[in-house]
């Protein structure tokens, strides 16, 4: 495989007049590859793939709220995988089919932090994986590593947390929307000798991993939504927003999945 750059010189050379022979034995690139390029122009006419953090000066992706996101749908419910078979390694957001929307709203935000590398969807049992390939994967998401993320430390770098202080609701939704719920509950009173039926909705948020768990209630705290930790019938504990004033503020900037 060669870059752009080299395509590009070899053709400026064939463009010159100079003979496929000549410009083979020049560059060391066979005369059937220079030819090909001749005749397909999408190689040299694709711009070139650029990384935000392997560049020389890295720097924030250039769409940080849909990349912070996405950083809480793969904290959530991603797993990144490098199987010897691909050149590059997966990403994969397990979305649950009840939600076709978050399901669109992954493979959206998957499209808009890679703009060159095509998502594409995996049907499994009772969900939809959004998955793309890039081999920019790990600069992105640092958090990755072997074994279980409950298993091991999860902690944004410095560059990640100041995103995460510029857009603290879009990471918010992206742990709401995959390891998160927005329900109904309700309770029922006798008043004047008539028993009557009260809902209320409330969010909650369940994930094995502390250093995730911790994540998600420092961002509330930044934004003013009081929160309380309760355990149930489930291993890991939940992390319930049940205020009024609390869920109002949820409501207004996340909302339910669907």
């Amino acid at each position: 495989m060669y870059d752009i750059e080299t395509r590009r010189r070899a053709l400026a050379l064939v463009a010159q007049g100079r003979s496929l022979n000549s410009v083979s034995k020049e560059t060391g690139i066979s005369r059937y590859a220079i030819r090909s390029w001749q005749t397909k122009l999408e190689p040299t006419s694709r711009a070139p793939t650029t990384c935000a953090r392997c560049s020389p000066t890295p720097h924030a992706p250039p769409e940080p709220a849909a990349y912070v996101y996405l950083l809480g749908l793969y904290l959530g419910d991603g797993h990144i995988i490098h199987y010897r078979k691909h050149r590059s390694p997966s990403l994969s957001i397990a979305c649950g089919d009840a939600w076709p929307g978050l399901i669109d709203a992954a493979a959206e935000s998957v499209s808009t932090v890679f703009p060159n590398n095509k998502p594409f969807r995996v049907r499994g049992t009772g969900c939809t994986y959004v998955k793309v390939y890039s081999k920019h994967l790990p600069c992105l998401f640092p958090q990755h590593g072997p074994g279980k993320k409950h298993e091991r430390l999860i902690a944004l770098q410095a560059w990640q947390q100041d995103l995460v202080d510029a857009f603290p609701w879009r990471l918010l939704a992206g742990l709401i929307h995959s390891d998160g719920c927005r329900i109904t509950n309700w309770t029922t009173r006798v008043t004047n000798g008539v028993t009557k039926r009260y809902e209320y909705p409330r969010y909650f948020f369940t994930n094995t991993s502390a250093d995730i768990r911790q994540l998600f209630t420092d961002t509330l705290d930044k934004v003013g939504v009081e929160w309380k930790s309760t355990h149930q019938s489930r291993k890991a504990p939940n992390i319930s927003v049940a205020r009024r004033a609390s869920v109002a503020l949820m409501d207004a900037h996340i909302g339910p999945k669907y």
